[in-house]
């Protein structure tokens, strides 16, 4: 047996005896995928932590993602295999300058993406994924003025969807920011054929020129649905080996960022977890996201909110 089939059947055990579940988003590598109990984007993720009868949850994502599951499952363990898993966006809004921001605009509500910390959580009235987005934003009176946070790109794709004019907190990911138009636009030279999706994230540029836009799991549906063949994908990397499992007979291409040695765009958060980390975090149950109970309270209250109005 291989080193990694040897953690796979320890991991396997060590779940079957502390009644546990890895649950995992589509930016992992691709072993990490294939052990999960679940796989999914932000918003499956979100629904399935609150929904599962487990223990204890080990969180194959980045640090918000392990949050949002405590705040949905405050009586579980939820273990983060990586505690330095962050993630780029939910940095850009620090909760002091939020707060002050959001005071500039009494009058509007706040809408803010799940890729955010407990405390803007806890500043927030909705919070949304890029999956119901734009659900959420139909679902607000269009006279009620909001303040959208934090991903400026997926805030002016909003607008531009609904006619709003929502104030956007200046926020981005690392990895939706960095792909190259210019490099896009010569690889589509080279396949004439492919289509390529993009996720929201992107800025406006890569948009324009896109077939499709949507969330991760959006672009993962779009290629099992549709008649092309060979698409190039501006999103992290890690969505490409459900693609490829789910679409054999198709090809896919991870969209060129501006520098890259691989020629594709990974999360460096995203891709700290390795099964050698799952493996001792759950046999030693470390690394516990803890969370005050007084956040937890403020900051489940959107989070509910969502996923009422997702159903």
């Amino acid at each position: 047996m291989t080193d990694n089939e040897i953690l796979i059947e320890k991991i396997a055990a060590l779940k079957k005896e502390k009644h546990a579940v890895i649950l995992a988003h589509f930016y992992q590598e691709a072993e990490i995928q294939d052990i999960a109990d679940f796989i999914g984007d932000s918003l499956d993720l979100s629904r399935k932590s609150a929904a599962t009868d487990a223990d204890i949850i080990v969180f194959a994502g980045v640090h918000f993602m392990a949050e949002t599951a405590k705040i949905l499952s405050p009586d579980k363990k939820v273990l983060l295999p990586d505690l330095n898993a962050g993630c780029s966006l939910a940095e850009s809004c620090p909760a002091g300058a939020f707060k002050k921001f959001r005071e500039q605009y009494p009058d509007h509500i706040v809408v803010s993406y799940v890729n955010t910390t407990a405390e803007i959580k806890a500043l927030t009235d909705i919070t949304c994924t890029s999956t119901n987005a734009l659900q959420i934003i139909n679902s607000i009176p269009e006279d009620q003025p909001i303040i959208f946070a934090p991903d400026r790109n997926l805030g002016n794709y909003l607008n531009s969807l609904t006619g709003r004019n929502m104030v956007l907190w200046n926020g981005a990911c690392h990895v939706h920011e960095e792909f190259s138009l210019e490099k896009i636009i010569e690889l589509k030279k080279e396949h004439p054929q492919a289509k390529l999706i993009a996720h929201p994230e992107c800025p406006q540029p890569i948009r324009i020129v896109a077939d499709f836009i949507g969330s991760t799991s959006a672009l993962l549906k779009y290629t099992e649905e549709d008649n092309g063949s060979e698409y190039i994908v501006a999103t992290e990397s890690g969505i490409l080996h459900q693609m490829k499992k789910r679409n054999p007979d198709k090809t896919f291409i991870p969209a060129p960022p501006i520098d890259s040695t691989c020629g594709c765009n990974n999360c460096k958060y995203m891709k700290l977890h390795t099964l050698q980390k799952i493996y001792e975090s759950l046999r030693d149950e470390k690394f516990e996201i803890k969370l005050p109970a007084d956040l937890i309270e403020k900051a489940k209250k959107p989070i509910q909110k969502m996923l009422e109005l997702s159903t």
